[in-house]
């Protein structure tokens, strides 16, 4: 596959929108098959006990996929600003730091996340009768957590070099292949969660093996080079990942927001409700990311838009990108919102069986989740625009406040005020207390 000739600078940015939005998103929506049909799987392959166990380890694994937008977004941002500079070998620098380094981090965290696996279970409040299937499939899991982190870095890298398509086309191959082994993997094979791990493990690994063949063999902008281990080349290289890590680690603490949920929502539903409550919500969980990689992939479409105008100094194209990823993301929220109001018990039997005691509370609870999926696009959008900008410290501020701070104080008060749907209310109202917030922003403060 060729690589498309984009031109950021002076293209109409309507149709650079375009041209970036249809195959970012699809190739999103490949990712999320991914987190989908593991959840299908196992829920209808293994049973509600297995969805619920795979819900508690999850949190854990989204740290794998924060590292990898963190340094993902804030590598491409970085090498955007410094191609529109005109500095090509120094945009080199930036994403082959971001590749290597970030890599062997994950590397470490996966070894310590399999050493630990049972005190981690423990602090997220794994029930007894669920904690040996988590740990299956966390120690399972955490072997892929270095491709996992790596994948979502070359999206990044592959799209900036010029490449949607082809990021789609990995995404896709790398989708359709977990798709074919955890069906033989968990009904033919009967390796039960192990399986279902494996599969999207092998998954990532191919994909990324084909981003790297792409960006040694097909890239024209963008190529790695080989780094430097003098103690000065280290040292800025470490200062260089350092203010990448500032840009994206918004990216990071959206994840961490994810996780957040999670683990909050567990243990309430844990108080409230019980195992099957847990089961329920696991649905709202494997959605929740989905939802979440469209809005991303929304984002990522006008990123290189935005940055790359921001270095070039023309700051009102990268604002009109803006406003079309505004728009987009929350006809999406609302288009998803119906769905789910409409189709809500076919959604809930794709994971459970409606005879199962957690189906009739993942019917009503997913309807009322579903209200803050127009405000969350809102606020991804918004968010990520700051980050494209070189405004980390309001961006993570603001997912600070978003994803942890307002979303563990619903959890905590609106239980209390309305029983079980406050749970299930805990994030659309997160979600819209702050796109009431954006909305009082002082412009000096948002504008470039």
């Amino acid at each position: 596959m060729q690589r498309d000739p984009i031109d950021l600078r002076s293209a109409a940015v309507g149709r650079l929108f375009r041209r970036f939005l249809v195959p970012t998103v699809l190739g999103m929506l490949f990712s999320a098959v991914f987190i989908l049909t593991d959840g299908i799987f196992v829920g209808r392959g293994i049973g509600s006990d297995a969805l619920a166990a795979v819900n508690i380890a999850a949190p854990l694994f989204t740290l794998g996929t924060g590292l990898g937008l963190m340094f993902g977004m804030g590598g491409s941002v970085v090498a955007s600003i410094h191609l529109a500079q005109g500095k090509p070998r120094i945009a080199a620098i930036n994403i082959t730091q971001a590749v290597v380094l970030p890599t062997l981090a994950v590397l470490l965290l996966s070894a310590a996340t399999i050493l630990s696996a049972q005190p981690l279970l423990g602090l997220l409040g794994t029930p007894h009768e669920l904690l040996a299937d988590a740990r299956r499939y966390l120690v399972c899991f955490a072997l892929f957590l270095a491709p996992l982190a790596l994948f979502n870095i070359l999206m990044f890298i592959v799209r900036l070099d010029g490449s949607p398509r082809f990021a789609m086309a990995a995404n896709l191959v790398a989708a359709g292949l977990n798709i074919l082994l955890d069906y033989l993997f968990i009904f033919v094979f009967g390796w039960g969660l192990p399986g279902a791990a494996i599969a999207t493990g092998i998954g990532y690994i191919v994909g990324v093996a084909m981003m790297l063949r792409y960006m040694r063999r097909r890239s024209r902008t963008l190529r790695f080079v080989r780094l430097k281990l003098s103690s000065r080349s280290l040292r800025l290289a470490f200062r260089n990942l350092g203010y990448m890590a500032a840009i994206g680690f918004p990216a990071l603490l959206s994840e961490a927001a994810i996780s957040c949920l999670m683990v909050v929502g567990n243990h309430t539903f844990i108080r409230y409700v019980g195992k099957d409550g847990v089961a329920a919500f696991s649905v709202a969980c494997y959605l929740f990311p989905i939802v979440f990689m469209v809005y991303n992939g929304i984002l990522q479409s006008a990123q290189p838009i935005i940055s790359y105008n921001y270095g070039a100094g023309l700051c009102g194209r990268g604002r009109k990108a803006l406003r079309m990823a505004l728009l987009t993301a929350f006809c999406c929220g609302l288009a998803v919102f119906g769905f789910t109001w409409l189709f809500g018990p076919r959604i809930a039997g794709l994971f459970l069986l409606p005879e199962s005691a957690a189906y009739p509370i993942a019917v009503e609870g997913l309807r009322w989740f579903a209200a803050g999926y127009p405000f969350f696009g809102i606020n991804v959008v918004a968010i990520g625009y700051f980050q494209s900008i070189e405004r980390g410290r309001l961006a993570t501020g603001l997912t600070v406040l978003r994803g942890i701070v307002l979303m563990a104080f619903c959890f905590l008060m609106l239980p209390r005020l309305l029983g079980v749907i406050g749970i299930w209310l805990a994030m659309p109202a997160a979600e819209l207390l702050t796109t009431g917030l954006l909305g009082l922003l002082p412009r000096r403060i948002t504008a470039p």
